[in-house]
């Protein structure tokens, strides 16, 4: 969580841009993103140069680039090859030193060219960085923004050094701020997942290196870092573990995480071929290409798409992946015209399409953790009881996890659950759920306020495993946490709401009989007359 003293700071950034002319929210964030990367970059360069030369490895840095000579040709040597020369200008160690005018000059035609084209011109970020603008043109502004940015950093370490938290936590932290500050955040139902969420819902679902992962709405791409840093955990050496705020086990730092993944090969999966998201928007799409880069992912995988169109149908097959993670867009309803017509149902609320598509993502044996509003589990509709029959048919639900009414404030006050499942059939003509996990979290270790304060216990561990010791610790009393089977869930109507099933225990109220009563109010009433005789006797 952001200390107040960073997020006046971070204030203090948007009010530069506003009074500079830049007054475009979305503008405004993505020019942000653009100069939080290339300080990223040049930091993240630094410290894997010094940690491979402890290891006395030879570190390659990101910072060349193919040479051109005066007439914007490459520069090719005797063999035919291009040419490469050093872009150390291009550091922000480098430009944030000079005078605002040099500063300008260099960033706008050298540092911000040279981040566009960081990936091979086919990949995913350099394909949609080519068309990005960098619309800092003044100076002053410039020069403003880079000692600010400065000065976050240097507050992000500080907290990072304080508080034990991993220096990408706080900047996404910072990215949630930055969002909500400039009224931007819960815009069409959109909003980052709090982090402790994210890494409960990646210690459901276990994802190992060999999975393939996706997010289909992922915005700033939070759940793929999680899903990535659960990973690293997974395979670093005990010694190098510690406990996070959240009481989830955790790397102690980046550079040693992973070190018990020694195949290339593995780390080539990683890096290219394990994660993978789609939004609808192209300045998320770069923020989150951005974000996994600055995690470690060398080669991200997130194309501006929208899941739930035509173009999705037409351009990526079902039963892709084995692991699907997610907080899709309350957007309430959609523009029917360009809607996949694959999706089984005739509406268009968003968050049931979105489910019928994550179903239709996972292959067989893929899981999902998906997070939804309440609503989805009892409505009524047609619609409605059609999602939860698919959830119900092709796959195996397996958990309904009820999340606190506050998780998502100050965003949205909206009751959400999350739901947990396993893909068994497509499009299936009978019932492959025999009996789901009904959980009820009271509480997510923060205050349910528009604070969120974090508090002294930690229920998301406790809450793992409870799941993961579900098959034989479950109590047959029907309490905090019960099984309930699908002849029962049929019979209610397909409700998955966990309050339809809990079993409500009333304490029996004792009251005096009705003469002990009487008598209490008659003793009541002449002391009052007795009160009222004595105050009119005072005031005369």
């Amino acid at each position: 969580m952001l200390s107040n003293e960073l997020k006046s700071k971070i204030n203090k950034l948007w009010d530069k841009f506003w009074s500079r002319g830049i007054t475009n929210p979305i503008t405004a964030i993505e020019q942000i993103s653009y100069l939080l990367f290339m300080r990223r970059i040049d930091d993240t360069d630094t410290d894997a140069k010094v940690a491979t030369s402890f290891a006395g490895i030879e570190y390659k840095t990101l910072f060349v680039r193919e040479k051109l000579d005066e007439e914007g040709k490459h520069v090719l040597d005797g063999k035919g090859n291009n040419v490469y020369e050093s872009a150390d200008e291009c550091r922000w160690s480098y430009f944030s030193q000079k005078d605002p005018d040099t500063m300008l000059e260099i960033v706008s035609q050298k540092a911000f060219p040279f981040i566009k084209n960081l990936n091979d011109p086919t990949q995913p970020y350099s394909r949609h960085m080519k068309d990005a603008v960098f619309m800092i043109n003044n100076s002053a502004l410039l020069d403003e923004a880079v000692k600010a940015i400065d000065e976050i950093f240097e507050d992000i370490n500080r907290q990072r050094d304080d508080k034990g938290q991993q220096f990408q936590d706080t900047q996404g932290d910072v990215y949630e701020y930055l969002i909500n500050a400039i009224g931007s955040s819960g815009k069409n139902g959109q909003f980052r997942t709090p982090r402790h969420l994210i890494q409960f819902m990646c210690e459901i679902l276990d994802p190992a290196w060999s999975d393939k992962i996706c997010d289909p709405a992922c915005g700033t791409g939070g759940f793929l870092v999680g899903a990535y840093q659960h990973i690293l955990t997974k395979y670093t050496s005990p010694e190098k573990i510690t406990e996070d705020e959240n009481g989830f086990k955790r790397f102690k730092k980046y550079r040693n995480s992973g070190d018990q993944i020694t195949n290339k090969e593995v780390w080539d999966d990683l890096n290219e071929r394990t994660f993978f998201g789609f939004d609808i928007d192209q300045t998320m799409v770069r923020i989150g290409l951005m974000n996994l880069m600055l995690h470690g992912i060398q080669i991200p995988q997130i194309e501006n798409t929208d899941t739930l169109s035509k173009k999705y149908d037409q351009t990526y097959p079902d039963g892709e992946y084995s692991v699907v993670v997610a907080n899709p867009p309350f957007t309430g309803r959609i523009d029917k015209g360009g809607m996949s017509d694959k999706l089984k149902i005739d509406g268009t609320q968003s968050e049931l399409l979105f489910l019928i598509r994550i179903s239709k993502m996972l292959r067989p044996g893929g899981k999902a953790a998906v997070i939804v509003p309440e609503g989805v589990l009892f409505g009524g509709n047609k619609n409605q009881k059609l999602t939860r029959e698919i959830l119900l048919k092709d796959n195996q639900l397996e958990a309904v996890i009820s999340l606190p009414s506050g998780a998502f404030k100050p965003y949205t006050g909206v009751k959400t659950a999350i739901l947990v499942f396993t893909k068994v059939e497509e499009d299936s003509p009978t019932w492959h759920t025999e009996k789901v996990w009904f959980y009820e979290m009271e509480s997510d270790g923060y205050s349910l306020d528009d604070n969120r304060r974090k508090l002294a216990e930690n229920p998301l561990p406790i809450a793992v495993d409870a799941f993961k010791t579900r098959a034989t610790e479950t109590p047959i009393e029907r309490s905090n946490h019960f099984y309930v089977g699908i002849d029962e869930i049929k019979e209610s109507g397909l409700d998955l709401s966990y309050n339809r099933y809990k079993k409500f225990e009333y304490q029996e109220q004792t009251y005096e009989p009705p003469q002990k009563i009487l008598e209490a109010l008659i003793n009541l009433e002449d002391e009052i007359q007795k009160n009222m005789i004595e105050l009119k006797g005072l005031i005369g």
